[in-house]
């Protein structure tokens, strides 16, 4: 397949994934209590359903989506486990929108969480979020066998917390307070956490549906950890010169506040540098698991994130 071909084919399955992420969110957060629930109270549920609903490229889905695609496993099952994924990313934003951390007034180009609602609500909807994505896992519906919602269950959990995306946020937050730059190496460890720890999970969660051996999962590995770094990285370059308007969210935020980011720690140049051989050890990530044309699209992938504009 042509890169050309490998473009149109991406952005097809990207909006698919999209459509159904969004499809399957609007069904698990309904306003209808499920089996040991009392009930579900509706400015909770709105906010839930504000914070996750009606916006985002749903990158995160579509990877996993996509990953297990490779191995011909598609379905309710997948979308389940993708769209728990989805719950986790949604509730981190909200939080992250917060005073207490970012102090963001704006998301996806509308109101942030706590400013729609209140901060109270914002934070019980974060907290919502993040434990119906467990609830949505642990459910036979995602998958017959336990031992793979088990698998699903911890590699979330992992990536989501104190190792993964929680505890990335409490070094950014710490590296705030510092006068002094940010070495590379602090960077890009808070980094794989923050950000690349989610994403790698959406990879090798897809692979575990897909039932790829040991040497599939090592390739896919590789491809899902320097994806992280990449889409990080071109973050922070977005930041640095992005416009606010295509965003959706308050560009130059990170120089004025001692942000630790690979811009300020390498320098614009060399930091757009890394992101392209990043996408690039992606792409070889992949040739090297010996998928063939399957995993065109998630090469595609790659070359989307390293040149994303939003």
């Amino acid at each position: 397949m042509t890169e050309r071909a490998a473009a149109s084919l991406f952005r097809k399955r990207l909006d698919e994934a999209a459509a159904a992420t969004e499809s399957m969110l609007d069904a698990l957060l309904s306003p209808h209590p499920l089996a040991g629930e009392v009930e579900r109270p509706a400015r909770l549920l709105e906010a839930m359903r504000y914070a996750s609903l009606g916006g985002g490229k749903r990158l995160r889905p579509f990877l996993m989506i996509e990953t297990a695609r490779l191995f011909g496993v598609e379905g309710e099952g997948v979308l389940r486990a993708a769209c728990a994924l989805e719950m986790v990313h949604c509730y981190s934003l909200v939080h992250d929108d917060l005073p207490a951390m970012d102090d963001d007034d704006l998301r996806r180009g509308r109101p942030t969480v706590h400013k729609a609602f209140d901060e109270a609500t914002a934070i019980l909807a974060g907290d919502g979020l993040l434990t119906c994505a467990f609830d949505v896992l642990a459910d036979p519906a995602t998958h017959a066998d336990p031992a793979v919602r088990a698998d699903l269950v911890l590699g979330l959990a992992r990536g989501a917390g104190l190792g993964g995306m929680v505890g990335g946020q409490a070094l950014d937050l710490e590296a705030e307070k510092k006068t002094e730059p940010h070495a590379p190496p602090f960077v890009m460890t808070m980094q794989a956490m923050k950000t690349g720890a989610l994403l790698l999970h959406a990879i090798d969660a897809g692979a575990r549906i897909g039932g790829a051996n040991a040497g599939q999962r090592a390739a896919l590995d590789r491809y899902g950890r320097a994806l992280g770094a990449c889409f990080q990285v071109a973050d922070d370059i977005l930041d640095a010169e992005g416009d606010e308007a295509a965003l959706g969210k308050r560009a130059g935020k990170d120089a004025g506040r001692n942000k630790a980011t690979l811009v300020a720690a390498l320098g614009l140049e060399a930091a757009r540098t890394r992101r392209d051989t990043l996408a690039i050890e992606a792409i070889e990530a992949l040739t090297a698991g010996d998928f063939g044309a399957r995993a065109d699209v998630l090469a595609e992938a790659a070359r989307f994130t390293a040149a994303r504009r939003s």
